[in-house]
């Protein structure tokens, strides 16, 4: 933990901290305690605010940052955090979440602005239009919304960075496969996980925190089709066009079994759906290699076919992309 030695001689720290995890608890004698989770980029620490005694508006509220002053002990071979002060990070402190959270490697600002170069390479017009005004009206709200809940890209900055990547992966795919309809096969890359926007309830931390009510009755596939319906309306777009758009969102998980409403039938349709898959499979073969040495291999992974993965180490190890 990130935390400042503030009086050597009563080893007191302070820093700032994000809140994981915080409960009211009951202690042996009777008294209240706050039991807590805190972390940062380096890493996390069980805290205790021992004697509680204020409500449950006044605890530290969960994926938050907040500061705090004590002292570091060591309880059953770990850490663990006695906190004597804290309070709510302010806007004068001049948090950035990024130090706090897992994030995107790269700013927002630099993946729109890769995201725009490649929009204003279209050649089609309606397609051209359609991804401006979406980015345009929701591109600040893909520079912090996570990709996932749990597994691929489930962090601050995800959505934008897988969204990028695949982009990126098209326009290769593209420039190698002469049939393919690049214009279209971008756009559908750029827009195939927008409805996720609306599929989770995310913190201020920038994490996913429960699926909405929409998302889980409509989910993102069907979501983005209604999404580029709206869109299209609104810009006239060609109605052909956009058909072969919503194909492309409502089929890109490939198969009913994983939520596809339908399957992929026409050939950018299909390239979409594998350039998903293979994004969302490297981000987390390779997250999971992180956490082992080479020779290793990793735990179990169910959304790999319950497959284990060997960390060969003729490599190193990273989830980030080259831009």
């Amino acid at each position: 933990m990130n935390f400042k030695v503030i009086d050597e001689k009563n080893s007191t720290v302070q820093g700032f901290a994000l809140v994981r995890s915080c409960d009211k608890k009951t202690s042996k004698n009777g008294s209240f305690y706050l039991d807590m989770i805190l972390s940062d980029s380096d890493g996390e620490i069980n805290a205790k605010v021992w004697d509680y005694k204020g409500d449950e508006a006044a605890m530290p509220l969960v994926n938050t940052v907040i500061l705090v002053r004590g002292v570091i002990t060591t309880y059953n071979n770990a850490p663990q955090m006695r906190i004597d002060r804290y309070r709510q990070s302010e806007e004068r402190d001049g948090i950035n979440m990024a130090d706090f959270v897992p994030s995107a490697a790269y700013s927002a600002e630099d993946m729109l602005r890769k995201v725009h170069s490649y929009i204003d390479s279209f050649q089609d017009e309606d397609l051209r239009k359609l991804c401006n005004v979406v980015v345009a009206d929701y591109g600040e709200k893909m520079s912090v919304w996570p990709a996932a809940y749990k597994l691929h890209h489930a962090i601050r900055g995800g959505l934008l960075l897988h969204t990028l990547s695949i982009m990126k992966l098209a326009d290769a795919v593209s420039a190698l496969y002469v049939s393919v309809d690049r214009d279209l096969l971008l756009c559908g890359a750029l827009l195939h996980d927008i409805a996720k926007l609306s599929e989770f309830n995310v913190s201020a931390a920038g994490l996913v925190e429960s699926y909405t009510v929409r998302g889980t009755l409509v989910g993102h596939l069907v979501g983005g089709a209604m999404l580029v319906e709206h869109y299209a309306k609104k810009l006239n777009l060609n109605a052909d066009t956009v058909m072969l758009v919503q194909h492309m969102l409502a089929s890109h998980h490939g198969e009913p079994e994983y939520g596809a409403a339908v399957r992929p039938q026409f050939l950018e349709a299909e390239i979409l759906s594998q350039l998903d898959l293979m994004d969302a499979n490297i981000y987390e073969i390779n997250a999971a290699l992180g956490s082992i040495a080479p020779g290793e291999f990793t735990s179990r992974m169910w959304s790999l076919q319950d497959r284990k993965f060997y960390h060969h180490g003729r490599k190193k190890v990273s989830t980030d992309v080259n831009f």
